[in-house]
């Protein structure tokens, strides 16, 4: 779905607890279209609110969308990914 986002000047970025070298071999290995930038240090990730509560520690799968003022415009708490590109588009 690159191409549609794309035609919206969209910018898509992932951002993953994984490291460097982890994210590049998810990227390689999936052949992901988009930026996917590194939060080892979860920070990130606990201003966004997007560490579960669990204890785990693990990143919460969640979507912000941010449009060219900087501004949220939609956050995304549930993301189903069989369905979630489609909303998203829907949305900017």
């Amino acid at each position: 779905m690159k191409p549609e986002f794309d035609a919206k000047n969209a910018v898509i970025c992932g951002v993953s607890f994984d490291t460097v070298d982890e994210n590049r071999a998810f990227r390689q290995k999936f052949d992901f279209p988009f930026a996917l930038l590194c939060d080892s240090d979860k920070q990130l990730g606990a201003a966004c609110d997007a560490i579960r509560a669990d204890g785990s520690g693990n990143a919460k799968r969640i979507t912000i969308v941010i449009d060219t003022d900087g501004k949220v415009r939609k956050v995304f708490d549930t993301v189903k990914p069989a369905e979630h590109p489609q909303e998203v588009l829907a949305s900017i």
